[in-house]
């Protein structure tokens, strides 16, 4: 039994439709908060569990048979997500799970600019001393990502956000067709992944580029003062911790962080990587 927790969010349920590609249906789990958003998978022969990184009691009954679990990280951050993370690791572990998987990020690491990364860097510490054989999806930044910070370009002509860096933006459907083969070809990967990522970096100089070809006038990249674009994005509503946050992707960004490519994802899916271009368009 391979189990994806959150297997109807944007990840996990990608992952799961991929999966059921490879192998049948009755080996496939998902661990759910709300089973009842499953039920379509349910139908389909896919065991549905409740299971809640923030209740770890329901993780046995949604984990038990396992063979493997694919820990799809949280949304949470700090404290929260890496007491999420231990929670379904050492779950997975105490269900027998052979091996764990979790999705953590290309640019996991403590010293990081970016609070997610150091989340993930802390996960990836727990996830090797837990016990069981692991592997850590050392995913490309979401190139979903891109049409958030694009703001009112379309409309205005320009693509205004702090200064930035070369971002290898990968597609969350990428992403989800690598984990389902890693999955269904156990052992391929131990430990952390060589980076999953798309083969190019762009800048949003790049992207204000591609942005002006597929809309066919010309987009402008404003580089925004750290400190008023943060008070922009607050006097807008922004919680300012969300903010910091956000200001921190560009800042490592700017060092450099999210710049590192390689050949692995588009190896493993057999075929080249989903452009930005696709998704912008």
């Amino acid at each position: 039994m391979i189990v994806i927790t959150g297997g109807t969010g944007k990840l996990g349920s990608q992952v799961v439709e991929q999966l059921l590609r490879r192998v049948p249906a009755g080996e496939v789990g998902v661990s759910v908060r709300e089973p009842g958003k499953a039920a379509g998978l349910a139908e389909r022969g896919v065991r549905v569990r409740r299971g809640d990184f923030a209740d770890p009691d329901s993780l046995a009954d949604a984990f038990e048979g396992a063979t493997q679990v694919l820990v799809v990280s949280t949304d949470a951050s700090g404290e929260a997500a890496l007491r999420h993370h231990v929670a379904a690791i050492d779950a997975a572990r105490d269900a027998g799970a052979k091996r764990v998987l979790y999705t953590s990020h290309q640019a996991a690491a403590d010293d990081s600019l970016f609070a997610p990364m150091p989340d993930h860097a802390a996960t990836e510490r727990h996830l090797a001393a837990a016990g069981p054989a692991f592997t850590a999806l050392r995913n490309g930044f979401y190139a979903a990502t891109v049409p958030l910070l694009l703001g009112p370009a379309r409309e205005t002509g320009e693509l205004v956000a702090p200064a930035d860096g070369p971002v290898s933006w990968t597609a969350h459907a990428d992403l989800a067709e690598a984990a389902a083969v890693v999955l269904a070809d156990e052992g391929r990967f131990d430990g952390p992944t060589p980076p999953l990522t798309a083969p190019v970096a762009l800048d949003l100089e790049d992207v204000a580029g591609l942005l002006g070809e597929l809309t066919g006038r010309t987009i402008r990249r404003v580089v925004a003062d750290d400190d008023e674009w943060v008070a922009g994005l607050t006097a807008h509503g922004v919680p300012a911790a969300q903010a910091a946050m956000l200001l921190g992707m560009f800042r490592a960004a700017r060092r450099g962080e999210f710049a590192t490519t390689g050949p692995d994802l588009e190896e493993l899916l057999g075929r080249p990587a989903t452009p930005l271009r696709s998704i912008l368009g």
